[in-house]
């Protein structure tokens, strides 16, 4: 497994990851990691320390928003949901991911 904050990859990023799962509907915390690290089969592992920064930074920005209520096991939790800004952030940041992808292929491909 790796720890999203110990790989080099793009600033934005993990950023990218939590809009994405939050497309679905409003998830806490730890589900929000658990759903990156299933949907990537145990590939990626988000940390406490890497994803409540970018939660909070992303929340600062308007791309998503927060809701205490009662999470899965009967606990109080901060329920994460996307906000029409962050729908728009993530069409954006979606394209340009895209595009870089194909463009680190081709490189890959043929250097």
């Amino acid at each position: 497994m790796s720890d999203v904050n110990n790989m080099n990859l793009l600033q934005g990023t993990l950023d990218l990851l939590i809009l994405r799962t939050l497309k679905t509907g409003p998830l806490h915390g730890w589900a929000i990691s658990e759903r990156i690290q299933q949907i990537s089969q145990d590939v990626l592992q988000v940390n406490q320390g890497s994803l409540y920064p970018a939660l909070h930074r992303l929340e600062r920005k308007g791309a998503i928003a927060a809701d205490w209520a009662t999470s899965e096991l009967g606990r109080r939790a901060r329920f994460y949901r996307l906000t029409a800004e962050g729908k728009r952030q993530l069409d954006l940041e979606s394209e340009s991911w895209h595009a870089l992808t194909v463009a680190i292929g081709r490189v890959m491909k043929l250097a």
